[in-house]
Parts: structure tokens; C-alpha cells; sequence
């Protein structure tokens, strides 16, 4: 055994370059080695490929690696030629080849030259390759990504489920099995599906020290995003996007702003997507905004940032993304920004679907929001789901950082723990929060829950209270998962225990990201930041002169909103001023240009640092609503007719044109007012405006009189006063 370990340190000395094997490489070559069946469990970055790489060039014949991804193999098997002087050392075979290449690799194979022969699952599936490879001694088959069998891994395949009865067929051989992703449910999936219940597994840590994750709740994401790409200038990095339109919107959205960005999605033709991936890895390009599908086949050692813009559909998907970053053991930041609003969007998408996959996709949802919303130290949540145990918090994330609240939790924990032994252990966490709080679901009803004792027995609390208790009891060990009915708790011994002898234990009140993004405040506090009274002040005088000199009433030239705006945002420039609310670019044009010269001044005089915010640029507002109601109102549409074809109630399409008109934009809408207003009427509210001391409705209403006038007739030639005198 001695000896085969220095046969071993040879060979990696020889073909890799490596001194040393890295955490349980060893023994998992040399479990492959001996012929036994191997399970691999290593997160991203750990040295997979190595585990199957070695034993297949000491071992006699071919090792046949089932790999998912094209782009994958076509780079280990360019690595594997540049270990070795025989260029047939490893080959690939799928879809992407021509028949002659088919033909010289299928040589090789049978010449016992090739000792790595990599295979898409589809390819395996072709009759002509069966029967090809039932002539090819086998050394051992690996499958790599082997989540992909699981219906419960983040990346299921169907033909991944195919692999076993295909490899009866073609010939057995020993197997190891790799993946970087896999919680305790999946691990047994995959074992079952590939008949290796009796594999030896190794399972290496999830824990990667040097990651720090952070979630924030999602209000004005993409301009938080370019204040953090322009902090980390120079670094490499990637953005998630769920959706193709999101990624090319953010990656315009990052260049316009300086940022040498591209997209990357699967709708874009092959090669501009090579082309964006190779640039990314040349550092031509700093970052790379793309859809999930990303990343998979690339190996970049030294990316320092992978944001979320939009949540992942399941906790391993997050797992895997995230473990892009610092992979070369250097800083990597994990930035995830949250709003429940795109689970619900998430939770659309799946209808449709067969409804078992519907029940798998929305546990795995609920996962994410456990984790997304939660206060407890995130890579121990994050482990814990992964079927591994964390003693201490890690220090090094937002909710360790910035510790929440905490309170006595005793007495909720042995209720919560009652309750799941009253429903028999066959319930789920939503299911048990809901009896806990007295909400009576139809669930509830159906299992007739709404009768048991523990109904309502913690009703002082919310559903989402709970939730968060079963959930820390979950990461403390007290009760698990079912494994094979997923999600189903069960008491584990030290549930049991505690129940027994209750001790105190000290729980975490969760995060409320129930966020309102257009107001872009938290609901629970929060709000915009600090308003320089004395720049205010000084833009309010200057807003008077103005009004005088041009005999405007001064909210026509800008709203308070909006020098408020600037006292907190200081534009020194007339594009940064059209950032600002309630500015576009003709208001910005017709009464700028005074407003930023004395901003500037007062920037310079009191030697003021403007928030970076400023520095980010919108794209051209491409809004379908706005620019269809500017294109309506121009063909002297009736107002009725524009919010019935937008689906929207008079009243909010009066919003959206005050929005439209309020920006700079001259809008006309004589034509629909003479309609329904008689000259008089409209004389009087147009002259009330011109006099008047502020732009309120309900001044206007009670001056005018609520009974003769409507809310919408002030509104309207609120309008039209705005649109010919203040643009």
C-alpha cells in the first residue's frame, strides 16, 4: 500500500506538476484504484477532476467520463494533451464532431491509447456508441455533475437517469460518482439511481472560508450594483440575471456607466457567446452579466465578486454560482440582493408545469427564502442544508457582522417540537408554522389540524415567526428532514433530549424584506438619506429669483421632491441633474443650467464628497407604458381608450402622464379636456395654478370648491398648466 502511495505522488509529480495531493484526493485515487465504487461530495474549486484524471492514466484501459457540458470537456481534455506527448491520450466524443473525427477517436479508443474518453449522457444513449464501446476494455466509468440525476439537484437531466441500465448494457466497471453540490436527499438519489448504495463516500467540507456572503433587500439594485463594480474597480466578476432581457439591460446599463462589462446568455449565437466568455477570461472585460447557464465551463481562478441581481430557483444553484468566486483561495464577495416579490414571479413560472415537479420546485423555493430572509450566520445555514454541522458563527457575513436582535427561545422550541410529534412527524415546515399560528389553510382543514391542540397554541405570532423557529431548530440539530419524503420534519435524538430537559437557547429575529422598490424604502423604518438643509435652503431661494424674474409660480420650475433630490444627490453636471426626481432631459435643459453652476460652487466651497450615486447613468428609458401613452396622446387618443388598452384606471394614468410631464416632456392634451370641460372651468383651475402658492390637489380642490370640481378636471389642467408653461 506504502509503495502504491509513492507510485501515486510519482504520477501527480509527473502529469500535474503537484507535490502534494489537496484534503482527500488520496485516498479517494486510491479507493478508484482498488476497483471499489466511489461517491465524491467536493465543493467547487476543491479538485475534482483530479479524483478521476489520475487513477485513469495509472489504470489499464479507458476511463469513460460522463460529463453535461460541452465546453467542459472540450477544456480537460485540451488540459489532459498538455500533460502528455501522445495527443490521444483524451478525446471526447458528442454532437459537436464531424464523422471523420468521430472516426479517429473511435481508432484511438480501440488502439488503447486513449485512458480518458469523455462522453455527453445524449451521446451515450446512441445505439452505434453502445454498441462501439462493449469493444472497449473500461477501466472505470466517472460521472461527473452527478446532481444532474437527482430530480432534487438544481440541474436535473432526465437522460442522467439513463446512465445505470446503459452501462449494464455496454459492460460494468466500478464507478465514482463527483459532484459539488448535493444535500443528503440527492446524495441518496444518486446512489440509488446508480445501484451504489455500498459506494465509499467522501465527503469534504462546504465550507469555504474565505467567501463572504451578504444578502440586501432589493431597492434600486442596479444602481447599488455599479456603486459596487465602481468600488472594485479592476476586479473580475460576475452578475446573475434570471432572465435573457435582465441581462442584456443590466450589461448596457454597466457600460453606459464605464464598466467594462458584456453579457452572456443562451440566446445569443454561439459564437459572440464564446467570444464574451474568452474576453472575460483574457480580462479583456471586468464583468460578465449572464443567465445561470454561465460559468459552468469556465475556470477562473481570481473572480472577487458574484452578485444576484435576481434570487436563484434553489439553495444548491446559489451554492454552486456563488462558489465562482475566490477560487484561488483570495477575497470573494457574494452579494445577493432579495425581494419576496421575484419568489412569487419564480413561483408563476412553474405553473404548468406536472405538478410533482411543481412540489419539488416550490420546496426548493422555500429553501431559498429560509436562507434569503434569515438572521442566523449564513454559510452555517448554508452548510447545514448541505447535511453538514457548523459550531461557530463564521464572522465573516452580513448577519454575523451586523448580529440581529436575539431572544429566549425555550419555550417556542418544545412547542414547536409538541407539534410535529402531535401531526405524527409527517408534516412540513410551512405546514406546522401555519397550525403553530392558526392559520387554517385548506391544508390544515383537509388533515382536519384545525381541531388538534396545538392549533393556534403560538397564534401571538405570525406564520413567518415560526417559520424562522423550525428553521433554527433545523441548524441546531433538534429536528431534520426526511430524506425520502423530502421535507418532512422528524425529531432528531437531541429533539428528543430536549424535550426531556429543556435548556435555553437564544433565537434570532428574522429579517422583514417586505420592500415597497418603488418607494425604495424598507417597510419598518429606513428612508432616503440626509437632506443638506443648508444647500436646500439656497436652491429654494434660487427657485423664487427664478420664478419671479420668468412670473411662474416656483413649483413649475422644479418640485420640492426634486430639490430635495438634489440637496442630497449635489448634480454638477446638466446629464447628472436629469437623475434626479421629477428632472428629465428638457427640464433639465430649460432651467438647469443656474441650479448646477450654484451647486458646483457650493460642492467646491465646502469641499463637499457627492455620494457615488451620482455617477450612475440610466439607459434611455425604453418604458413600453410611457412611451405608448406619448405616442396615444399625439394621435388624440380618448384617455379611456389609453388605460383600457394598458389595463390601468383613469386615475393611474393620470399618474403616469403628471410622471411623463413633470420629466420635461411636453405633452398636449386640449383635444381630450374641451371633451369633457367647458372653457369656463377650465379658465378658472388654469388661473388658480397661476397664482397659486403650491401644486396640491387638495389646496386646489378646497379653493375651488369639492362640489363643482372633480379630482380628475384639476388634475387634467394641472397637466396642461405644467406642460405649456414649465416645459
Amino acid at each position: 500500500m506504502e509503495n502504491f502511495g509513492a507510485i501515486l505522488h510519482e504520477n501527480l509529480k509527473k502529469y500535474f506538476g503537484f507535490d502534494s495531493f489537496k484534503g482527500n484526493q488520496e485516498e479517494i485515487i486510491l479507493n478508484v484504484l482498488q476497483g471499489n465504487d466511489t461517491f465524491v461530495l467536493m465543493p467547487t474549486g476543491g479538485g475534482k477532476s483530479l479524483c478521476y484524471q489520475l487513477p485513469a492514466l495509472i489504470k489499464e484501459g479507458t476511463a469513460i467520463v460522463i460529463s453535461p457540458l460541452i465546453a467542459l470537456m472540450k477544456n480537460q481534455v485540451d488540459a489532459m494533451r498538455s500533460f502528455s506527448l501522445d495527443e490521444g491520450v483524451a478525446h471526447f466524443l458528442n454532437s459537436s464532431l464531424t464523422k471523420n473525427a468521430v472516426e479517429k477517436v473511435k481508432r484511438d479508443v480501440l488502439d488503447q491509447r486513449t485512458r480518458l474518453l469523455y462522453v455527453a449522457p445524449e451521446s451515450l444513449t446512441k445505439e452505434e456508441n453502445i454498441e462501439f464501446l462493449k469493444h472497449v476494455t473500461i477501466s472505470f466509468y466517472a460521472i461527473d455533475e452527478a446532481h444532474c440525476i437527482s430530480e432534487w439537484g438544481h440541474d436535473f437531466r432526465p437522460e442522467y437517469r439513463r446512465i445505470r441500465p446503459i452501462i449494464n448494457r455496454i459492460g460494468t466497471a466500478p464507478i465514482i460518482a463527483l459532484t459539488a453540490t448535493a444535500t443528503p436527499k440527492v446524495q441518496n438519489d444518486i446512489q440509488k439511481n446508480l445501484e451504489m448504495m455500498d459506494a465509499s463516500v467522501f465527503k469534504s467540507s462546504f465550507r469555504r472560508h474565505n467567501l463572504y456572503y451578504e444578502v440586501r433587500p432589493k431597492i434600486h439594485a442596479t444602481k447599488e450594483i455599479i456603486k459596487f463594480i465602481h468600488a472594485n474597480r479592476g476586479k473580475s466578476g460576475i452578475v446573475y440575471c434570471l432572465s435573457r432581457k435582465k441581462v442584456e439591460q443590466l450589461a448596457e446599463a454597466l457600460q453606459v456607466n464605464g464598466i467594462k462589462a458584456l453579457p452572456y446568455h443562451a440566446g445569443m449565437d454561439a459564437a459572440t457567446r464564446t467570444n464574451n466568455q474568452d474576453q472575460f477570461l483574457m480580462e479583456e472585460v471586468d464583468v460578465i452579466v449572464a443567465t445561470i447557464a454561465f460559468g459552468m465551463g469556465i475556470d477562473k481562478p481570481d473572480v472577487r465578486f458574484v452578485i444576484h441581481y435576481d434570487i436563484p430557483k434553489s439553495l444548491e444553484g446559489y451554492y454552486q454560482e456563488t462558489g465562482r468566486a475566490g477560487r484561488d483561495g483570495g477575497e470573494g464577495k457574494c452579494i445577493a440582493f432579495y425581494s419576496y416579490k421575484d419568489i412569487q414571479k419564480l413561483e408563476k413560472f412553474m405553473q404548468g408545469k406536472p405538478v410533482a415537479e411543481q412540489e419539488i420546485g416550490r420546496q426548493l423555493l422555500l429553501e431559498t427564502v429560509a436562507y434569503a430572509e434569515s438572521a442566523v450566520c449564513r454559510p452555517k445555514l448554508l452548510l447545514n442544508y448541505f447535511g453538514e454541522y457548523m459550531e461557530e458563527g463564521c464572522n465573516n457575513c452580513d448577519n454575523c457582522l451586523h448580529p440581529k436582535e436575539k431572544f429566549e427561545g425555550k419555550s417556542y422550541l418544545i412547542l414547536s417540537l409538541k407539534t410535529i410529534l402531535g401531526v405524527k412527524e409527517k408534516f412540513k415546515v410551512e405546514h406546522i408554522a401555519n397550525i403553530l399560528s392558526g392559520n387554517a389553510t385548506s391544508a390544515v382543514k383537509t388533515y382536519k389540524h384545525h381541531h388538534s391542540e396545538y392549533f393556534g397554541a403560538g397564534k401571538e405570532k405570525e406564520v413567518k415567526f415560526w417559520n424562522a423557529v423550525l428553521r433554527q431548530a433545523l441548524v441546531a440539530g433538534l429536528i431534520t428532514k426526511d430524506i425520502e419524503n423530502y421535507g418532512l420534519l422528524k425529531l432528531t435524538q437531541a429533539g428528543h433530549d430536549f424535550l426531556k430537559e429543556p435548556y435555553s437557547m437564544m433565537l434570532t429575529q428574522d429579517h422583514d424584506f417586505d420592500i415597497n422598490p418603488e418607494e425604495g424604502v424598507a417597510t419598518g423604518g429606513g428612508g432616503t438619506s440626509a437632506v443638506d438643509e443648508e444647500l436646500l435652503h439656497v436652491l429654494k431661494d434660487l427657485r423664487k429669483k427664478m420664478a419671479k424674474k420668468l412670473n411662474l409660480p416656483p413649483f413649475v420650475i422644479f418640485q420640492d421632491p426634486s430639490l430635495e433630490d438634489m440637496a442630497i444627490q449635489y448634480p454638477v453636471k446638466l446629464e447628472e441633474l436629469q437623475n434626479i426626481v421629477g428632472v428629465g432631459a428638457g427640464k433639465a435643459k430649460k432651467y438647469g443650467t443656474e441650479f448646477v453652476n450654484l451647486i458646483r460652487e457650493y460642492v467646491e466651497e465646502k469641499d463637499i464628497i457627492r455620494p457615488q450615486d451620482m455617477v450612475v447613468k440610466s439607459v434611455v428609458n425604453k418604458s413600453g407604458v410611457k412611451v405608448y401613452i406619448i405616442q396615444s396622446i399625439d394621435r388624440k387618443l380618448p384617455l379611456e381608450d389609453i388605460a383600457y388598452a394598458k389595463n390601468l384606471e383613469m386615475m393611474d394614468l393620470i399618474d403616469e402622464i403628471e410622471a411623463i410631464v413633470s420629466s420635461g416632456t411636453k405633452l398636449n392634451i386640449d383635444y381630450y379636456i374641451n371633451e369633457i370641460m367647458d372653457d369656463e372651468k377650465l379658465e378658472e383651475i388654469f388661473e388658480y395654478f397661476r397664482e397659486a402658492e403650491t401644486e396640491s390637489v387638495e389646496h386646489a380642490l378646497a379653493e375651488l370648491g369639492e362640489d363643482e370640481y372633480s379630482e380628475e378636471e384639476v388634475r387634467l389642467v394641472r397637466i396642461k398648466f405644467f406642460s405649456e408653461l414649465g416645459n
